[in-house]
């Protein structure tokens, strides 16, 4: 355990200075794990430490001084040697500048890859002061706020810092690894890819699309499910930047004919942030997806999802159950993931042994056992659940039920005492049992042991700052099958569009959900082999509120619209 605690140089200091005991160490660690939120931030929120204390720690290690900003008259030609894509990545500012080295004001350790990034960027030396988060965001306000410096403003200014770079921006799709490093690595393109990151992350994307075609080369972003474009680059920047990408996340940059996957962990405006890498070959040059993981806007705590009180308290129970399967149902993208996540986070304490398969790992959860699927050596679902029995497992979650195989296996965990959590493509939650007897899974077996089902979308929330109401006429009524009598005079609302939602009038989504719990009205029409629609009828009888129902209250309640309701459900 010490090793895990003091394996970050800052944490490190602090107990060689005795400033921390081993359990407030441990209890910083397990809230960064827990939260995502950056250690110096922890350590301020739990009043471990005054921001002036960890000032004189940080100016200690980076063997520098604490500075006064406001006490600093910084050059026009300092502020415009640093670009603002360093400047808010890394949350530095320069503040004097000589002819081999710049000296950057930082509130946070910088790690050795941001340091070795910000030189190769800056072709120079970095010394570092050190000053307070609210002096430098002030001063980042006062000095970039003009100079904002979008991906389109970007384009042009990368032309022609690319023709200064010379041929090595002329990449061709024969060339050998040595060249393709060479243009990866070339200043305006780590610049570039840079900014694609920063601002993705900045605008809350999930994914970040790269996308050759013939003429172009598309770079699209996906935030709250919906896709949104980007100025595009030129066309012969999709190699180097593609190549950049691979660098980054140690793939192979001179096989384009097979797909790849990886990894990239940054530190973008202060957060850790997970990119997972996908390479896809294509006619015109090789498509590159990156899954977006921040876990500080991700919250992994079963309270802020967003589930209807009885829907809560219902599935508390059954996390709660010593054997047994839990399913969670949805198409790609609707939160399954983070679901199953808050419910092994609330079971994840010192007497349960939890292991997990996942296709890939998503978060990486301290004290649980993780196992990444790779179907290429013979890993499989089906192959990872046999091996976990012999384990001594108390929870199993397995990241999808796909054929006969692992569900009997589920099964049998369950039947011999172990709580299973997995997930299944399906529309509804009653789908869930049609789909494993379609897969020839014994009635009567999933009868005895599935607990529960949770159906679920993910719906846009109406932005806050431009929400506006209106009254439902005839036809919205139509649409959503209700009367005016039903409705009550109650509003409804829609966002406008505003700068803070980026003209969408959504931000950010919210989870509806339906949940099917297995009682034994539901237990006999699955002995019977009943259709879905039965089950469902059953299960509205004995009180279930459907997809629809509950994204209906979202609209009542103000969160999202009619149009998001009617898509999903």
């Amino acid at each position: 355990m010490a090793d895990i605690v003091y394996k970050h140089p800052l944490m490190q200091q602090l107990r060689e200075e005795h400033v921390l005991t081993a359990d407030q160490a441990q209890e910083v660690l397990d809230e960064h794990e827990r939260t995502g939120k950056p250690l110096r931030q922890v350590l301020l929120d739990l009043g471990l430490l005054t921001e002036a204390q960890l000032l004189e720690i940080i100016a200690r290690m980076l063997g520098t001084r604490i500075a006064r900003l406001r006490d600093f008259d910084i050059q026009l030609e300092v502020i415009k040697a640093v670009p603002v894509s360093i400047v808010r990545m890394y949350n530095v500012v320069p503040v004097e500048i000589g002819p081999q080295a710049v000296v950057l004001a930082t509130f946070d350790l910088p790690s050795p890859e941001s340091v070795d990034e910000i030189q190769f960027v800056l072709t120079r030396d970095v010394s570092f002061v050190v000053a307070t988060e609210e002096d430098i965001k002030n001063q980042i306000t006062r000095y970039y706020s003009d100079e904002s410096e979008s991906v389109g403003d970007m384009l042009s200014a990368l032309e022609t810092e690319m023709e200064n770079a010379g041929e090595v921006m002329e990449v061709r799709a024969e060339e050998d690894a040595a060249h393709l490093a060479q243009a990866a690595n070339a200043t305006p393109i780590v610049r570039f890819v840079n900014l694609v990151l920063y601002q993705a992350v900045q605008n809350r994307a999930s994914d970040i699309h790269f996308e050759p075609f013939e003429d172009e080369f598309k770079i699209r972003y996906r935030v709250d499910g919906a896709l949104y474009e980007m100025a595009p680059p030129p066309k012969h920047l999709a190699l180097p930047v593609t190549s950049r990408i691979k660098v980054m996340s140690g793939l192979n940059i001179a096989e384009r004919r097979l797909p790849q996957d990886g990894r990239i962990q940054l530190t973008v405006a202060g957060r850790m942030i997970d990119f997972r890498v996908s390479t896809l070959p294509t006619q015109f040059g090789e498509s590159v997806v990156l899954r977006v993981l921040d876990r500080s806007i991700v919250s992994l705590e079963l309270e802020n999802l967003g589930m209807p009180d009885d829907v809560f308290q219902f599935f508390g129970e059954d996390i709660d159950k010593p054997n047994g399967i839990l399913i969670v149902t949805g198409p790609t993208g609707s939160g399954k993931t983070t679901t199953l996540y808050s419910a092994l986070r609330r079971l994840n304490t010192i007497e349960f042994k939890l292991l997990t398969a996942e296709e890939p790992v998503e978060y990486d959860i301290e004290g649980i056992v993780q196992v990444p699927i790779n179907e290429a050596i013979g890993v499989s679902f089906a192959r990872a659940l046999r091996s976990f029995l012999r384990q001594d497992p108390d929870i199993i979650m397995i990241g999808e039920i796909r054929d006969l195989e692992t569900a009997e296996i589920a099964i049998q965990a369950s039947l011999t005492g172990h709580l299973v959590f997995s997930t299944l493509h399906t529309n509804d939650a009653s789908g869930a049992i049609t789909r494993l007897i379609d897969m020839n899974v014994e009635p009567f077996l999933i009868a005895s042991t599935l607990e529960a089902v949770l159906g679920q979308r993910l719906v846009r929330t109406i932005c806050q700052n431009c929400r506006t109401a209106f009254q439902p006429d005839a036809k919205v009524r139509d649409l959503i099958g209700m009367s005016e009598a039903a409705i009550g005079g109650r509003n409804f609302y829609f966002g406008t569009g505003c700068t803070y939602c980026n003209q969408t009038g959504y931000r950010g989504r919210r989870g509806i959900y339906e949940y099917l719990r297995i009682k034994d009205p539901i237990r006999d029409l699955i002995n019977q082999r009943k259709p879905t629609l039965i089950i469902r009828n059953k299960a509205v009888e004995l009180g279930m509120r459907t997809l629809r129902d509950d994204g209906i209250r979202c609209v009542f309640d103000g969160y999202t619209t009619v149009e998001e309701v009617l898509k999903y459900t």
